[in-house]
């Protein structure tokens, strides 16, 4: 099954709700960054959200998400937009420790509960969004759902999740986002708190086999679920080798005769996607003459 993310409707439109399955999205992440498995939960996670976060957006809008909290994962980016494409990267992708008390992936220790979580969001404005809040929990699920609530004013719950193979490859990843639209019944209300303290975690429904449709109707009730639209997502970097160029270039022709005078050739690589860019001293000449 490949990954995709719906968007849906609930009790009559007093509630909106988006689920995904991200385990080849996140499985191709963890291939390109080798990341260990509790790097991979707390990397998946995050894609997760944001893929979800994404698709709240319009046409060209984007969104990026740094999560910085203090923990010996380093800083998380993550990448998406309104088409369902999301790229990501941990500072430290070789982080993993032993199970918690739970026995889950340890995903508080990795990240960390002392710094923020930041939401920016591009939508072709002259001034870009920015939103952030405290990590609260450093599991991730909590903090998106503290950010929704203090953020954007928005009653949240957000639950994303991740189980790795012994061989480190990704078994199942996906997540859900449920939000409470202004004067959602208190009935309601009621119906989805109970709902959620009893259902497994989310990385367990999927590895089950259940589609975005059918979490949601586990989350919300079979008959309350109205499915909106469907939308295909995938692992997408951006980068390119004449993006790459067009750094080097801004660099200024010193700077550029300098790497040939020393180096003879340049490389770059990409934090998101570990693409390497290679140009060799004939390149740089050029690069340098457009500089000039």
């Amino acid at each position: 099954m490949n990954d995709y993310l719906v968007k849906a409707i609930a009790f009559n439109g007093q509630v909106r709700a988006y689920a995904v399955r991200t385990t080849e999205t996140v499985g191709e992440a963890q291939r390109r960054h080798q990341t260990w498995p509790t790097a991979s939960a707390a990397l998946g996670r995050a894609m997760s959200a944001g893929v979800m976060m994404g698709a709240m957006l319009k046409g060209e809008e984007k969104i990026t998400i740094k999560i910085e909290g203090g923990g010996p994962i380093g800083p998380i980016l993550v990448d998406s937009n309104s088409k369902g494409e999301v790229r990501g990267y941990v500072t430290h992708p070789q982080t993993h420790f032993d199970l918690n008390e739970q026995g889950k992936l340890d995903v508080r220790r990795a990240v960390g509960t002392t710094g923020t979580l930041t939401v920016i969001k591009d939508i072709g404005m002259r001034e870009n969004f920015s939103g952030q809040v405290p990590i609260v929990s450093g599991e991730l699920g909590e903090d998106f759902t503290y950010y929704f609530v203090t953020s954007e004013q928005t009653p949240s719950s957000v639950g994303v999740g991740v189980l790795v193979n012994p061989d480190n490859s990704i078994l199942a990843a996906g997540g859900f986002i449920i939000q409470l639209m202004p004067g959602t019944e208190e009935e309601t209300i009621s119906v989805i708190e109970s709902r959620l303290k009893t259902i497994p975690p989310v990385s367990k429904l999927i590895e089950q086999g259940l589609t975005p449709e059918e979490l949601l109707t586990e989350l919300l009730g079979a008959e309350n679920v109205k499915i909106l639209e469907k939308q295909p997502v995938a692992f997408v970097c951006t980068c390119s080798k004449e993006r790459f160029g067009n750094v080097i270039t801004s660099l200024g022709a010193q700077e550029i005769q300098d790497m040939i005078d020393k180096e003879g050739e340049a490389e770059a690589q990409c934090h998101f996607c570990n693409e390497m860019y290679h140009y060799s001293k004939e390149e740089l000449e050029e690069l340098k003459r457009e500089a000039e």
